[in-house]
Formats: C-alpha cells, structure tokens, sequence
C-alpha cells in the first residue's frame, strides 16, 4: 500500500459522514440532494449513503479491502459533486457553489489514488490514474484559494478570536498558502513539500476551528458535517503527500 497512514485518515473521514448522517437522518450542507426535488423517502436515501460511507471507510482500513473501499467512497463523493453541477448552471456566476463541487470532487481525487494504488504489485497502470487524482486535488486546491479569496469576510469570521494577530490576518495568510500549494501542485515545483504544508493547515482548520464548534453546540448539525469534511479533505490531502513521497522514493530507487 503506497498511500500510506493517508487512508486511514481519509476512511475515517467517511465513516465519520456516515455516523452522522444516520443520527440526523438526513443530509448536510455539503452533501445534499436538493437538484432531486423532494424526493420520496428521504430518510431512506440518507442511510444508504450513510451505509455506504461507513463501510467503505471500513474497508479502506485494510490492505485487503482499500480498493474496494476507495471505489464505494469513490462513487458517493461523485454522486454529492455531479448534484452540484446542476445548481452550477443555475447560478454558474455563484462561486460558493462551485466551491462545494470542488470540496467533493477534492475527496473524489483521493479515492482515486486510493484504488489506483492500493495493491502491492508495481503495474505501470496503476500510475496514471493516481496522477489524474494528483492533479484534480491540485485544481481542487485553486478552488479553495478562490472560495477564501471571494469571501474573505466570512473566512476571517471562522477564524477564532484568541488567535493573534488577527481574524483578518489569518484569512489572507492561508487564502496566500492555499494559491501556493495550488502553484506547486500543478507545477511539481517543491509539490512535497507544499503537500504536507498543506496537510497541517487543513489539520490546524480541524483542531482550531471545526473541533471547538462542534463542542461548542454540538446540536447543529453543520458544525458536526464540518469536522467530517475537514477531517475527509484532510485525509485526501495526505493521501497525495503519501503518493508524492512514494514517487520521489521510486525516483531514488531507479538511479
């Protein structure tokens, strides 16, 4: 297994959506299905996409069952991002809403790599599709630059007080690192590097803010879908990190 403790991160990710779609019985802000209508038996429909989650995030755990996992979480994730798309022609001039197809797509990208990967023979194959998954993070990653860059206000207001310099300060700071990592992931210019710098400001999003508000009122059902997102973007995030780190180990290997 190349993509490394990534996946299990990422599986958690998904079992954590799972485990709260079945407490609310219903679905998030994120993954909807609003582009439906009003679907019959909704409730339904929500536990087997929770199903679906919880025991693809299983399988992910292990070596034996990742690829089948990746390919469950895989199709939920595309699922929740094609559902955007139709409000995307609607409004295309609404970039929040192109910034939540790109949050799925982003763990898409991660379940790609996830099954490109996930098995001990070395098939040439395998590669290009995990590239593809590579390169759609990295566009996933200009996303996040832009839903920051377009709404500043609302970012610096997730960002909590106590933290100095300020709400404002931190909103430009990673809306910057986040254009960054985008530049060297689609270029391969220090892409390790920025991957994992990447990761600890996704990790530091978790801990600093999603975790605290889920405490804070945890009878919301955002704050609760908010840590599943992170904590999946999170996992897809180091799931490209683990493949960059196996690539340039590969590199090593042939010379």
């Amino acid at each position: 297994m190349r993509t490394g403790f990534g996946r299990h991160v990422f599986g958690c990710g998904a079992i954590l959506f799972g485990v709260i779609t079945l407490a609310w019985r219903s679905f998030n802000t994120w993954q909807q299905i609003q582009p439906l209508g009003n679907v019959p038996h909704r409730e339904i429909l929500a536990c087997l996409a929770a199903a679906i989650e919880i025991l693809g995030g299983l399988a992910i755990q292990f070596t034996g069952t990742a690829r089948i996992g990746a390919i469950a979480v895989g199709c939920i994730y595309s699922t929740f991002a094609l559902l955007w798309v139709p409000r995307i022609l609607a409004q295309p001039g609404v970039w929040d809403i192109w910034a939540n197809f790109f949050e799925q797509f982003s763990q898409v990208a991660g379940a790609m790599i996830v099954y490109a990967l996930g098995t001990r023979s070395d098939s040439l194959r395998r590669w290009p599709l995990a590239r593809i998954g590579y390169l759609s993070f990295g566009i996933c990653a200009v996303s996040f630059m832009l839903e920051q860059l377009f709404y500043l206000s609302a970012t610096a207001a997730f960002v909590p007080r106590w933290i100095p310099p300020g709400q404002m300060f931190w909103a430009v700071a990673t809306t910057i690192a986040f254009a960054l990592a985008a530049i060297a992931l689609l270029t391969g210019r220090s892409a390790l590097l920025a991957s994992r710098l990447l990761l600890a400001m996704i990790v530091g999003f978790q801990l600093l803010v999603w975790v605290p508000r889920a405490f804070a009122d945890p009878h919301q059902l955002i704050n609760w879908a908010g840590n599943a997102e992170n904590l999946s973007i999170a996992g897809a995030a180091w799931i490209v990190a683990d493949y960059l780190s196996a690539q340039r180990s590969k590199s090593i290997n042939r010379v």
